[in-house]
C-alpha cells in the first residue's frame, strides 16, 4: 500500500491532530477546584488557538488530488468549503465559552470540543468523497456526534427531548438514503461518482433511488417536507449547538448535494430539477409563513434557517459553475450573519434566561451594542443593501435566473419581502417597543465580543470585497 496517499488528506490530518491534542489535554488535565463536580476542563484558549492554526494551515486550496483508488477526491473548491466550515467552527468555539464555563452546567468542555470536531471531520470526508460508501461514512460520522451535542444539556428536559427527536429522524433518513444508494448499486454495479453517469439512464429504479437519496439529504438540509424536526430540535438544543447545526451542518450538506447531482445524476437532470423546483417553493414559502407566528426566537430562527435552505437550493437547481460559486458565497455570508444572531441569543439567554420576542423589547436601551450588532446581522439575513446578505441573495438569484428559472426567482423575491417582516419585527422589539422589565444591562465576556467582532467584520467586509466571489468562482465547476 502506498502510504504517501495519506499526505493528500491535508485538511483531515490537520483536524485529526487537533482532536488528538485536545483529547490528550483533556485526559491529563488536573481537576478544577472551581467546578462543583470536580471535573477538569480544557481552557477555551487551547481549542480556539488550535482551530485558528488549523484554519490558517489549510486555507490555501491545493491542487486536484485523488487517493484510495478514487474513493477520496479533493479539489480546490472542496478545500474552500472546508475552510469556510472551519471558520464557522472557530466562531462557535468563541461563542461557547460563556456557556461552557458555567459551574452549574455539569458539562465537561473537552467532550464538547471533541464531539464538535468529530462532526466537522465527518463533513470533511463527506465533502471529498468520490464514492458513495465514503460519502455515507462521512455522513454518519457527522450525524451521530451531532445527536450527542443536541442532547448535551442532559439535565434539561428540552435538550434530552431534542436529542431523541434528532437521532430518531436521523436514523430514519439515513436508512432511506442508504436504501437509495443500494438501488443505485443494483442498477449500475458501481458506487464511484466518476463511473456512475455512464450507467444512469433514467429507468424507474434509478428515479426511485434518487428520490430516496434526496429524501435523506433533505433531512440534513431541513428542506420541506423533511423539516418537521427542525423547530423542536433548534429550540431544545443548547443555543451554541443550534448555531452550529443551522450553519455548518446545513452548508456542508448543501454543497455535497450539489456535487453529487452534478457528478452522478447529471443524465437525469430534468427530473431532479423538477423535484427541486417544488421543494424550493415549499421550503421558502411555508418556512416564512410559519416564522411569522413564532414568539420564541430560537424557533423563529429555525424557520428562518429552513427558508434560507430554500434560497441555498437556488444555487443547486441549475447545476452550473455559477450556481456552485453563488452557493459557497451564500453559505459564507450566511455563516457570519446567522452566527452573530445566535451569539446574541446565547449570551442574552445565559445572563437573563429569556428567549421570547417580547423579552427583547427595549434591549437597545440597556444593551445598545448588542442590539446594534444583532440589527446588522438581521439586515444581512433579510438581504437589505448594502450589507453582505444583499449580494449573496443577488448572486444566488442570478444563478437561478440564468439557468432559466424565472418564475422560481420571482417567487423567491416575493418571499424575501415576507421575510423582512419577521426580521424587522425583532429590530422593532429592540428599538421601539417598551418593556417595564427590560433585559438588564451586562457586559459580555471577551470571547463573546471576539465572536461578534469576527461576524460583524465578515458581514461588512464581504459587502465590499467582490474579489472573494471572483476568487471562489475561479475554482467552480458545473454540468
Amino acid at each position: 500500500m502506498d502510504y504517501s496517499q495519506f499526505l493528500i488528506l491535508k485538511e483531515e490530518l490537520s483536524l485529526i491532530a487537533v482532536i488528538v491534542i485536545l483529547f490528550i489535554a483533556d485526559l491529563f488535565m488536573s481537576p478544577d477546584a472551581h467546578r462543583k463536580d470536580g471535573k477538569a476542563h480544557v481552557n477555551t484558549i487551547l481549542p480556539v488557538a488550535l482551530m485558528l492554526i488549523h484554519t490558517l494551515i489549510t486555507i490555501v486550496p491545493g491542487p486536484d488530488a485523488v487517493a484510495f483508488g478514487g474513493m477520496y477526491h479533493n479539489a480546490p473548491m472542496q478545500s474552500i468549503v472546508k475552510s469556510v466550515l472551519s471558520i464557522g467552527t472557530l466562531i462557535v468555539f468563541l461563542m461557547a465559552h460563556e456557556w461552557l464555563k458555567m459551574s452549574d452546567a455539569l458539562i465537561k468542555q473537552g467532550e464538547f470540543y471533541m464531539l464538535t470536531l468529530s462532526t466537522l471531520l465527518g463533513m470533511y470526508f463527506m465533502i471529498s468523497a468520490g464514492h458513495f460508501l465514503m460519502f455515507f461514512i462521512g455522513l454518519e460520522l457527522a450525524s451521530v456526534p451531532m445527536a450527542t451535542l443536541v442532547a448535551f444539556d442532559k439535565y434539561r428536559h428540552h435538550s434530552a427531548e431534542a436529542g431523541a427527536k434528532y437521532i430518531l429522524t436521523a436514523l430514519f433518513s439515513s436508512g432511506l438514503l442508504l436504501y437509495g444508494i443500494s438501488m443505485i448499486y443494483g442498477t449500475c454495479g458501481t458506487l464511484y461518482f466518476d463511473d456512475l453517469p455512464a450507467h444512469i439512464n433514467g429507468n424507474a429504479m434509478q428515479i426511485m433511488a434518487f428520490v430516496f437519496f434526496f429524501a435523506g439529504m433533505g433531512f440534513k438540509i431541513s428542506l420541506v417536507p423533511f423539516h418537521l424536526w427542525t423547530a423542536d430540535v433548534y429550540q431544545g438544543a443548547p443555543s451554541v449547538v443550534t448555531a452550529y447545526l443551522s450553519v455548518i451542518s446545513k452548508g456542508s450538506a448543501a454543497f455535497v448535494l450539489l456535487t453529487i447531482l452534478i457528478k452522478v445524476f447529471a443524465p437525469i437532470m430534468p427530473q431532479w430539477q423538477e423535484v427541486l423546483f417544488w421543494i424550493i417553493i415549499l421550503s421558502i414559502t411555508l418556512a416564512n409563513l410559519f416564522a411569522l407566528r413564532q414568539q420564541n426566537l430560537k424557533r423563529l430562527m429555525a424557520f428562518s434557517s429552513i427558508s434560507q435552505a430554500g434560497y441555498i437550493m437556488l444555487g443547486v437547481i441549475g447545476g452550473t459553475a455559477q450556481g456552485m460559486t453563488a452557493l459557497v458565497y451564500y453559505v459564507l455570508i450566511y455563516l457570519f450573519a446567522n452566527l452573530a444572531v445566535f451569539t446574541v441569543i446565547t449570551i442574552v439567554a445565559l445572563r437573563s434566561h429569556k428567549f421570547t420576542l417580547d423579552d427583547y423589547n427595549g434591549l437597545y436601551g440597556t444593551n445598545p451594542k448588542l442590539a446594534f450588532l444583532m440589527t446588522l446581522a438581521l439586515f444581512s439575513l433579510a438581504g437589505i443593501p448594502p450589507f453582505a446578505g444583499f449580494f449573496s441573495k443577488f448572486f444566488i438569484f442570478a444563478a437561478a435566473f440564468h439557468s432559466g428559472f424565472h418564475l422560481l426567482v420571482f417567487i423567491a423575491l416575493v418571499n424575501t419581502v415576507i421575510s423582512l417582516y419577521y426580521y424587522l419585527k425583532i429590530v422593532k422589539a429592540m428599538y421601539i417597543n417598551k418593556n417595564d422589565e427590560p433585559i438588564a444591562a451586562f457586559k459580555s465576556d471577551g470571547y463573546t465580543r471576539t465572536a461578534l467582532a469576527v461576524c460583524t467584520f465578515g458581514i461588512i467586509a464581504l459587502s465590499f470585497a467582490g474579489v472573494v466571489y471572483q476568487w471562489i468562482d475561479g475554482f467552480a465547476w458545473g454540468i
